[in-house]
């Protein structure tokens, strides 16, 4: 069904998933934190995992078109 293109399908998949939650928690982080859980996500942890995730996204975009 997908052929060639499954594995940069996935690489697109986990890494925009990775980078745009990633950021979405840092935007807006819970309400009200469950007991034992952070109020805010790390902010160094979570730069370096939207970035991460960003070059994943990219890498597979860019391979998929070439």
């Amino acid at each position: 069904m997908f052929g060639d293109n499954l594995l940069p399908l996935l690489l697109l998949a986990l890494g925009g998933a990775l980078a745009v939650g990633t950021a979405l928690a840092l935007i807006k982080p819970p309400q009200n934190p469950k007991d034992g859980s952070l109020a805010k996500p790390p902010l160094g942890r979570s730069l370096v995992q939207i970035v991460i995730g960003s070059i994943a996204a990219v890498w597979a975009l860019v391979t998929m078109l070439t």
